[in-house]
C-alpha cells in the first residue's frame, strides 16, 4: 500500500494488528491525543477518551504512556523537534540574516498548522506540573534565542534595520503562534500559502530601506506595458 494511503488511515488501525511495531502504535497515540486536545481541549481530554478513540483498553494505553501530561510533552517535543531541525538547517545556510528570519517564519508557521503545533500552543500552562512547565519553557527559550540570533545577524550584515532583537523576536513569535487559534485545515488557504504570506509580511518591517537618494538613482525596472 502506498505510504500516502497509510497516512490517511485512522490512527486506531495501528492497533488492529499485533504485528505493528511499538513505534507506530506510540505515534498513533500521539496523533490521536493531539486531535482530541484540539477538539475538547487538553483539560477536558482524559486517557479514557484517547483509549476509546483508538479502540483499545486503558491498560493497553499504559504500555506507551502512564499520564496525560507525558503525552502532551511528547507532542511538544515532536513539534519543537520539527522546528529545531529546520532551524539548524537555516543557521548553516548561506544568506542574509533577513533571509534566515524569513525561512524561520515560513518553517515555524507550517508547524503551527499541524496538530502537534496547534494543540501545544493552545495549552493553558496552568495545566502543567512545575517540572513539565520548565521543560516547555526551555524549548521556547531555545527557539527564541535562535530567532534573535538571526535578527542580530541581519543587523550586522545590513539586511535588517537597527532594532531591538528581543522585541522583534517577540513580535514575530506572537504573530506566528496565533495561527494555531484561527487556522482551519479546510480553509481557503493551504498551510504553505499561509506560511509564505507570514514570512513576507513579518520580514517587511525588519528590512533595511535604501536611502531616498539611492532609490532615485537606481535604474527603473522594465515597463509593465
Amino acid at each position: 500500500m502506498p505510504k500516502s494511503a497509510l497516512a490517511q488511515q485512522p490512527h486506531w488501525k495501528a492497533f488492529a494488528s499485533r504485528r505493528r511495531d511499538p513505534t507506530t502504535k506510540r505515534e498513533a497515540v500521539l496523533k490521536t491525543a493531539a486531535e482530541l486536545f484540539l477538539e475538547k481541549s487538553y483539560g477536558r481530554t482524559s486517557l479514557d477518551d484517547i483509549a476509546e478513540r483508538l479502540n483499545i483498553t486503558k491498560p493497553a494505553l499504559y504500555h506507551y504512556f502512564h499520564k496525560k501530561e507525558e503525552i502532551l510533552l511528547e507532542c511538544y517535543r515532536w513539534g519543537t523537534g520539527l522546528i529545531e531541525e529546520s532551524l539548524t538547517e537555516i543557521a548553516g545556510s548561506a544568506g542574509t540574516g533577513l533571509e534566515k528570519v524569513a525561512a524561520f517564519v515560513y518553517s515555524y508557521a507550517n508547524v503551527m498548522t499541524v496538530n502537534f503545533g496547534r494543540c501545544v500552543m493552545r495549552l493553558d500552562e496552568g495545566d502543567l506540573s512545575t517540572q513539565a512547565l520548565e521543560e516547555v519553557r526551555t524549548y521556547k527559550r531555545k527557539i527564541d534565542r535562535r530567532l534573535r540570533s538571526f535578527i542580530q545577524e541581519g543587523i550586522r550584515d545590513g539586511s535588517i534595520a537597527p532594532c531591538d532583537p528581543k522585541i522583534a523576536a517577540f513580535s514575530i513569535a506572537g504573530a506566528v503562534n496565533w495561527i494555531c487559534m484561527w487556522y482551519e485545515p479546510a480553509g481557503p488557504l493551504t498551510a504553505e500559502e499561509i506560511a509564505s504570506q507570514f514570512a513576507r509580511t513579518l520580514t517587511q518591517g525588519l528590512a533595511r530601506r535604501k536611502p531616498d537618494s539611492l532609490r532615485r538613482a537606481a535604474p527603473a525596472g522594465p515597463s509593465a506595458d
